[in-house]
């Protein structure tokens, strides 16, 4: 009914819960089962099925994102405060490398990402060059598919899957060693094709397959030699910020901060890092209220230790973050992106 309907729609989804249970009761997937059923069963009011087509229809899309953000980046300077927060201001990206390599990975460009901070995937594309890495553009995708799918949508977000594998298959059949993301949220969705499509025939090894080979960025940096990688932090104090995707969904923990460190960068102790910043995904779309508080009090441990930036490893949450932090909160290969 209603009453599971809205605690369904008021969790996070963070699966810190995951993370603690000692039986691995694998709340994350009984939610998307729970909310799926409600979905069939029960209509919302028209003003939340209207708000959630939107998300679905816009977001995923790329060239239909353009549309709202070109013109609020360029009014930007003129746009009030709180609004102005919410539109991130135009990067410059730089050039991607052009040098072949003998090692070449797919990598996920992403709807929001490719449009509101372009320099997580160019750097990451140069920072791979240096390890002799190439990455390639994962054809004809951008959405891995979440947004569709944990929204209302769970038909059309299995069509998107099917779609990406349609598209990723003949290069992971060709020499590409997998699929990599540069936003854990994506990556914690992709590792879930093989299980959304278990019992599909025409689909389920793939989806496998597919699952098996995607990779977060930190995984592939951690595992190259580290004398290749620019010292690049001098002793700078950063706050970095583990998002629920990387920490719980994918279970990476200490990945990143090992790297930023030997890279010479001091990180600042963060109280309580296992909680939400309250983006999730498009939570902050859907509960503006609670996930204005979570990011409240996210912003108060980070900035506690006066750290000179915050780096974080997802767009949500570097979003989010940035909407209010006094300091510049970055993707963390930027950090890495240095001469």
């Amino acid at each position: 009914g209603d009453s599971t309907r809205l605690h369904l729609d008021r969790c996070l989804t963070c699966r810190a819960c995951e993370s603690v249970c000692p039986s691995g009761v694998r709340y994350g997937r009984l939610v998307e089962i729970g909310r799926g059923l409600l979905e069939e069963q029960i209509k919302r009011p028209w003003a939340e099925r209207f708000k959630r087509y939107l998300i679905r229809t816009v977001i995923p899309y790329p060239a239909r994102m353009k549309l709202f953000l070109k013109p609020g980046q360029l009014l930007r300077p003129v746009l009030p405060g709180a609004l102005k927060a919410h539109v991130p201001p135009k990067q410059r990206t730089g050039a991607r490398p052009t040098q072949q390599h003998k090692r070449v990975f797919l990598l996920l460009e992403g709807c929001v990402q490719s449009l509101a901070t372009p320099n997580t995937n160019a750097a990451t594309a140069r920072v791979l060059d240096k390890l002799g890495i190439q990455v390639i553009p994962a054809p004809k995708t951008s959405c891995c598919g979440a947004v569709t799918y944990h929204n209302g949508d769970q038909p059309g977000g299995i069509q998107t899957i099917k779609d990406n594998i349609d598209a990723w298959w003949p290069p992971l059949q060709n020499g590409c060693e997998g699929i990599l993301f540069t936003a854990s949220g994506c990556g914690a969705h992709i590792k879930e094709y093989r299980e959304i499509l278990q019992h599909d025939p025409d689909y389920a090894k793939k989806a496998s397959y597919v699952s098996e080979h995607a990779f977060d960025l930190s995984q592939i940096v951690a595992a190259a030699p580290a004398k290749r990688l620019a010292h690049t932090g001098n002793g700078q104090r950063i706050a970095f910020h583990a998002p629920c995707t990387l920490q719980h969904a994918l279970a990476i923990n200490g990945c990143v901060e090992q790297i930023l460190q030997g890279a010479g960068y001091e990180l600042s102790p963060v109280p309580n890092p296992h909680l939400c910043c309250g983006s999730a995904g498009t939570y902050s779309l859907l509960q503006p209220k609670i996930s204005s508080q979570l990011l409240n009090q996210k912003l108060d441990t980070l900035l506690a230790q006066q750290p000179s930036l915050i780096a974080t490893a997802n767009i949500g949450c570097q979003m989010h973050l940035a909407s209010r932090s006094s300091i510049p909160v970055v993707h963390w290969i930027e950090l890495l992106d240095q001469d």
